[in-house]
């Protein structure tokens, strides 16, 4: 639209600001710092501002017409306007019944005030909300003939609502010296009564023998892993002496130390075992899931100080007060507290090419750490399929990792997946990093409240991106519906 200077370009003044709570943006032409208000609500939209008309000459004969008006392309919509007439144009328009146009202010040439509050509110369309404010002018003399006219524009209205995005604050989390994982057992080994010599073909021993070679060799096997300590801890159940529990424990634990050295060429300083004569811990543990009556009570006797340093004495008691329960715990349970748990520690190689970092990343995850495969998650674009993929893969493996549940819930609010995202925050620590997640999680949520008390936070726990998306969330609350 082209704007024409008006009459009354240098004579308005727009002079009401918007109320502090209102939601408006506007854009304002050169009008000597003066700007109109323009606000809406749920339904409508306000226009206020000062119009300064009493040093335009309107002579008797003549009447002129100020509108403002929204205007977006197409459509506009016409604000009641401002009428000042002359005194001769009056009395013959009254006499002839010519109305002036619906919901105008009529003023007498001559005695128009210095300055005209003006107030207009209509019903509210999506279109307004990035229109023009302009103002239209017509002046017309005797028999209604135009004489001047035109039109300006007063400002540019910007009420759509803002989009909250704010940037991400990952965390890149630091490379480990030495990447050391352990895998983990529990060996049932049968023996003959007090015997501890293992004889590899009795009972279940050929499938529980297998178990610990196959998590051996498996790590052994690989040329990305390094051994560098197999431990055994071996227990016996509480029944009998506790020096004939003490001698089967480290017998049948040192003989399962000599059956892995017999097959694997380990150095002696690789192999450690340790024993446990009676799994009382395990007992407890037991007890603790069953839903035996006497439950508590057995419990209370299995952990009473005063038995400490005499087993035997504990046993007795047991065995003495539930008789019962303690042979069904001879049959059922004490078979499983003859264990032996078995732990081979290990390390990683470190993967430094990001092209490997990815082959392994397909192949097995588990090798990576959380450095390397945030190094991978860089190579992608952030919010595609593969970024979001590292992300959760990381926490699969890391699921105790604040740092690996923090980028995936990043990860996850950048797909627009908030549920999921606060799952992960729960575990995500107290870092600056962690609180500006939560932060960011409230305001797409639209709980502004508790969104910026947050960021607060964030700031000054040195996260320079919260004020940014501070602002954003002062810009949405601004626009608001009143």
């Amino acid at each position: 639209m082209k704007f024409i200077p008006t009459a009354i370009s240098l004579l308005l003044l727009l002079a009401i600001p918007a109320p502090a709570h209102a939601a408006t943006d506007v854009t304002i032409s050169d009008r000597g710092g003066y700007s109109p208000s323009v606000t809406r609500s749920e339904s409508s939209l306000r226009v206020d501002m000062t119009l300064r008309l009493a040093d335009i000459k309107v002579k008797s004969e003549q009447q002129l017409v100020v509108t403002p008006a929204l205007v977006n392309g197409d459509n506009r919509l016409d604000l009641p306007a401002v009428v000042v007439t002359g005194r001769n144009r009056a009395l013959r328009d009254s006499r002839e019944g010519i109305s002036l146009p619906a919901g105008a202010a009529s003023y007498r040439a001559g005695k128009v005030p210095a300055e005209i509050p003006y107030h207009a509110e209509v019903a509210l369309a999506d279109w307004m909300l990035d229109a023009d404010l302009i103002v239209a002018d017509s002046l017309s003399g005797c028999n209604c003939a135009p004489l001047t006219g035109g039109s300006e524009l007063l400002a540019t209205v910007d009420l759509r609502p803002r989009i909250f995005a704010p940037q991400y604050e990952y965390i890149a989390p630091k490379a480990e010296l030495a990447k050391i994982r352990e895998a983990a057992g529990h060996a049932y080994i049968d023996f003959p009564v007090n015997q501890t010599r293992i004889y590899p073909y009795y009972r279940r021993n050929p499938v529980e023998l297998a178990a610990i070679r196959d998590t051996i060799e498996l790590i052994k096997n690989d040329p990305d892993y390094t051994i560098t300590e197999l431990t055994l801890k071996g227990y016996a159940s509480p029944e009998g002496s506790y020096a004939n529990n003490e001698r089967l424990a480290k017998g049948r634990t040192e003989a399962l130390r000599e059956y892995i050295k017999g097959i694997y060429d380990f150095p002696a300083s690789l192999l450690r075992s340790e024993w446990e004569p009676e799994d009382w811990q395990g007992l407890v543990a037991w007890l603790r899931k069953s839903d035996l009556p006497e439950r508590d009570a057995m419990i209370a006797i299995c952990t009473d100080p005063a038995f400490d340093g005499n087993d035997d004495g504990r046993e007795w008691r047991l065995k003495s007060r539930y008789p019962a329960q303690y042979r069904m715990l001879l049959s059922e349970v004490y078979p499983g507290l003859r264990h032996t748990d078995y732990t081979v520690r290990y390390t990683v190689r470190t993967y430094t090419s990001t092209d490997e970092i990815a082959r392994v990343m397909k192949t097995a995850p588990s090798k990576l750490s959380l450095r390397e495969m945030y190094l991978l998650a860089q190579t992608y674009q952030p919010g595609s399929p593969e970024y979001n993929e590292v992300f959760e893969t990381a926490v699969r493996l890391y699921p105790a990792e604040p740092e690996a549940n923090l980028n995936a819930a990043l990860a996850a609010m950048q797909s627009g997946e908030l549920d999921r995202a606060a799952r992960y925050l729960d575990r995500a620590g107290d870092s600056p990093e962690a609180t500006y997640a939560r932060g960011i999680l409230a305001a797409k949520r639209a709980d502004y409240d508790t969104a910026l008390p947050l960021l607060d936070a964030a700031e000054k726990g040195g996260i320079a991106k919260a004020s940014e998306a501070k602002s954003q969330i002062h810009e949405i609350i601004k626009r608001l519906p009143q």
